[in-house]
């Protein structure tokens, strides 16, 4: 029995996965653990919890790949400072200590941090290094459904690649081009997150949620800062940045070809100009990956498609890929970001290092991301004691209807189920559930419990099987990784006044028969949901169409912002407890918010920086 343990680490997201004969036993990010966002420290807790799941000392396991080359990354640091002298020097004299003390002797760093685990852990001889981008190609086309796929990868940048193309087969995966750094897709999107107010590596999901309220028209603008081949390759016009040399994103020539300077959160609103900004930089993302993906559909003659890297994130963009009808079929990694990396590393080493054949999976092979950790109803209950909570016990037929009633009135729900979702979406283990019939949960969710913009978009949750009754889309969606519009039977069309709506006021407007999960341009990121992935969640949602007739819930993961999604039953109780929401359920238990101990209230509105 081979075990191979994949580590990403020391950018953001750092996070471990344990690999048995090939096959993906536990996997989880180090934020859900520490409780600090995007945590890019070495991952000691998930390394820890994945070697317990799987019941394993570390001195048991047989190799430890981590997920990029470092001597590889130094190189990069070292010719762009080269190639910028003396621009930049102030950031490489930043990054040089750093670098020099820990990054580029990485072996022996991880060595000392892994014998904390182990004190029989005594060798460095079985700890690997995998290429970034390979690490990504391998998390979207070993798990995939697919014998053989082409795999577009894209992201900020690993050591020099920001863009690839693979082609895998079987157990075989060649990279077979690269566009390399400065010239990056995830970089220019990153660039605008920071020109918009938010936050590089955590807010570029609020620049995709907002560009429905704008209009695109800086496109052209755009234009002058990235030329777009025919086929999809792209340069960057370095003039206007400052991510090579800087400590910013952007620099003036930015600023003055849009004719203002970055937003400042802090004391400055998002204005039309912020919409219509995101906007475009979503389109011209989507011209971008559209051209990248005709190409290579053109040129390699194969009908499958994987997706990975943190743009494979931009469920916008996948969706305009799926309704050009150019793949037959598209497979995205659920954990898409550097996160995944872990697991892409591992899958590397054993197939393509190793040689070991792959058995495709018809699903694939990622069991619905629920990799994460599990408690027991005696250790949810011990740990609910523990902390003084109220609960009542049900069994399981009363626990669904108790929550489907629950939901049906409009209340916000707490959902802590079976294993935590690995990767940044919650899937109906570690999230919070709403009636997408109701008006007013979408406003209210952001603001009483989410504690975060009201424009933020939710997602519907929907039985598999009543999907095309309800989006205009067929395939299914299981990782909320695909945005489709609401069925034509379903919307409710705009007057002209409210056509006339600009920004922020377009958002109350009632647009379909489930409102709280329809956005203005009528699109959804859709979940599809099936008894054999979740069947608890299932049975739930099912529970709720046999009494409103709604097969689709609100789904938003079980946090409020800035915080990591939830891990253990304290984290859960914790956020209930500091947020609006009105019931627990975790587990076999239900909480009731009027029955807890008013001294456990926690102010959550302040307890974790704006991400």
């Amino acid at each position: 029995m081979n075990k191979i343990l994949g580590i990403s680490a020391f950018y953001h997201d750092s996070a471990a996965c344990l690999l048995k004969n090939g096959k993906i036993i536990a996997a989880a990010q180090e934020e859900r653990f520490t409780r600090k966002k995007h945590d890019p420290r070495y991952p000691k807790n998930a390394i820890q919890f994945v070697l317990d799941f799987a019941n394993l000392k570390l001195s048991e396991v047989d190799q430890i790949v981590f997920f990029e080359k470092p001597f590889l990354k130094f190189e990069r640091l070292l010719e762009t400072y080269v190639a910028f002298a003396p621009k930049g020097f102030i950031s490489f004299a930043k990054a040089m200590p750093l670098w020099i003390k820990e990054k580029l002797f990485q072996k022996n760093l991880l060595f000392n941090k892994l014998k904390e685990h182990d004190k029989n852990y005594k060798s460095d001889e079985n700890i690997f290094f995998s290429d970034h981008h390979l690490s990504h190609a391998a998390s979207a086309f070993f798990p995939s459904p697919f014998e053989e796929a082409v795999v577009l990868t894209a992201d900020g940048v690993g050591e020099w690649a920001t863009t690839t193309v693979a082609v895998g087969k079987g157990n075989k995966l060649d990279i077979k081009k690269e566009i390399h750094f400065p010239h990056s897709l995830g970089l220019l999107y990153s660039a605008f997150t920071y020109y918009t107010g938010f936050k590089v590596n955590s807010g570029e999901y609020k620049l995709m949620g907002l560009a429905p309220y704008g209009n695109p028209i800086y496109e052209n603008k755009i234009k002058e800062l990235i030329n777009i081949k025919e086929d999809g390759t792209f340069r960057l016009n370095q003039k206007y940045f400052n991510y090579a040399t800087g400590l910013t994103m952007t620099n003036d020539h930015f600023h003055n070809l849009f004719g203002q300077k970055p937003r400042d959160p802090k004391k400055e609103k998002l204005t039309q100009f912020h919409m219509d900004i995101a906007s475009s930089i979503q389109k011209i993302t989507e011209e971008i990956m559209i051209k990248l993906a005709k190409s290579i559909r053109e040129e390699y003659n194969i009908k499958n498609l994987c997706l990975a890297g943190g743009v494979a994130l931009n469920c916008v963009a996948n969706g305009k890929i799926l309704q050009e009808r150019i793949f037959d079929n598209i497979w995205i990694q659920p954990a898409a970001g550097d996160a995944g990396g872990s697991l892409g590393a591992a899958l590397a080493l054993w197939h393509i290092d190793q040689g070991n054949k792959r058995i495709v999976n018809s699903n694939d092979d990622m069991k619905g991301s629920y990799l994460g950790s599990e408690f027991s109803q005696d250790q949810i209950e011990n740990e609910l004691k523990s902390i003084g909570a109220h609960y009542d016990k049900f069994d399981y037929e009363d626990l669904i209807s108790k929550t489907s009633d629950y939901l049906s009135n409009e209340k916000a729900v707490g959902w802590f189920q079976g294993r935590m979702e690995f990767g940044p979406r919650a899937l109906g283990s570690r999230s919070i559930l709403g009636d997408p019939r109701s008006d007013n949960m979408q406003k209210n969710l952001n603001l009483k419990v989410k504690y975060r913009e009201s424009f933020r978009p939710f997602a519907p949750s929907i039985l598999k099987e009543d999907l095309p009754e309800w989006f205009d889309i067929t395939v299914d969606s299981p990782y909320m990784l695909l945005v489709a519009n609401i069925n034509s039977k379903k919307k409710i069309e705009m007057t002209d006044d409210q056509k006339k709506l600009f920004g922020i006021d377009k958002l109350n407007i009632k647009r379909s028969d489930i409102p709280a999960v329809t956005h203005v341009d009528y699109s959804a990121r859709i979940q599809t949901v099936t008894k054999e992935k979740n069947k608890r969640y299932y049975d739930l949602i099912l529970k709720f169409k046999e009494k409103t007739g709604c097969p689709v819930i609100v789904n938003t993961s079980f946090n409020v912002r800035g915080e990591p999604i939830v891990n253990t039953p304290t984290d859960a109780f914790n956020c209930f407890m500091g947020t609006e929401l009105d019931y627990l359920v975790i587990g076999n238990c239900i909480l009731d918010k009027s029955k807890q101990d008013n001294n456990l209230k926690k102010d959550y509105k302040k307890k974790f920086e704006l991400d």
